[in-house]
């Protein structure tokens, strides 16, 4: 088969007919089943997303040669510090310590479909955002609100909804909305109204995060509550009439105790993934996590390249995945 790869270059996505690199120090080659483009990805080919660069993170793949068992099923963990190239590939050689490897390319069963199963990874980062949210509220939550209805939102609210809370799902626009009620998709928290100052948990989880719904948010949450901020920040950020460092909170994923308009609010953080958290998302993703009716197109990685120039610039719901 040829080595096809989609490389981040800087001219956009190109195509490239290479085999996957070898460093020289142990590693693993995995054969993918299947991607899928996250938001993420359409920010670095945009310019507008910072730190390093994790350019096709979401996949599920199998073990073909290196330190790890051969016929392995695997998904990427890309906050784990191994060197690799893109993800958007028919294989990729991935490498590091054992250890790291182990950590890097945690293992997925074989009962459960590529199509859900490419959600391992997003669902990781929502299953370590629940995790934290619990921890700064220093109990599960009782009643949350999650602001944003992408697919973070939905795996997020998901999630909260799996945990016992009662959910509610919000957007600024109404599409998203409509597009999960059309697809059955969380249809007790779709577009719930909510009182202000009543929520345990309000979680920002919108591409960034955008000052008018950290407002939003900080409405919502009752006294005492949680504002969690998952969506991007950057450097400096901050929010009049709030005493708070949003970036250096999300980053250092601590709990601010702050004021808003005298009301007392904690602000936490979430930002990547713990080692529970990837079996976790999987154990939902097997145990009724609804993420297949998310999908909403899918390509052949040939075409990848205009697909994600399209995706960049287009405002398109849901996932689009992508074929080796």
């Amino acid at each position: 088969m040829d080595q096809l790869a989609v490389a981040l270059t800087a001219e956009g996505p190109r195509l490239v007919h290479e085999p996957p690199a070898r460093d020289g120090t142990p590693g693993v080659l995995v054969r993918t089943e299947l991607m899928g483009v996250c938001r993420s990805d359409l920010k670095e080919i945009t310019g507008v997303r910072g730190g390093p660069s994790q350019f096709g993170h979401e996949l599920v793949g199998v073990v073909e040669d290196g330190v790890l068992p051969v016929g392995t099923r695997v998904c990427l963990d890309p906050n784990v510090p191994v060197r690799r190239g893109s993800g958007f590939a028919r294989a990729l050689w991935v490498s590091g310590t054992e250890e790291d490897l182990v950590r890097a390319l945690p293992r997925v069963p074989d009962g459960v479909g590529a199509r859900t199963l490419v959600f391992a990874e997003p669902a990781a980062c929502a299953a370590h955002c629940v995790a934290m949210a619990e921890r700064h509220a220093g109990a599960p939550p009782r009643t949350v609100t999650v602001l944003g209805a992408g697919v973070a939102g939905v795996l997020i609210a998901g999630l909260m909804d799996l945990a016992g809370a009662r959910v509610a799902l919000r957007n600024r626009g109404r599409d998203r909305l409509d597009f999960l009620a059309e697809r059955g998709v969380l249809p007790s928290a779709v577009g719930r109204d909510v009182e202000p100052d009543s929520q345990d948990v309000v979680v920002v989880a919108t591409s960034f995060v955008f000052p008018d719904l950290l407002r939003d948010a900080l409405g919502l949450v009752r006294p005492g509550g949680v504002v969690m901020l998952y969506g991007g920040t950057k450097a400096g950020d901050r929010l009049p009439d709030l005493d708070c460092d949003l970036d250096a909170v999300r980053r250092r994923e601590s709990a601010w105790l702050a004021g808003w308009h005298g009301k007392p609010v904690v602000v936490g953080g979430s930002y990547g993934t713990g080692p529970a958290d990837f079996p976790r998302a999987v154990a939902a993703l097997a145990g009724g996590l609804v993420v297949e009716p998310l999908v909403t197109g899918e390509v052949a990685l040939a075409d990848l390249p205009a697909e994600l120039d399209r995706l960049a610039t287009d405002r398109v719901l849901g996932k689009v995945l992508v074929r080796p």
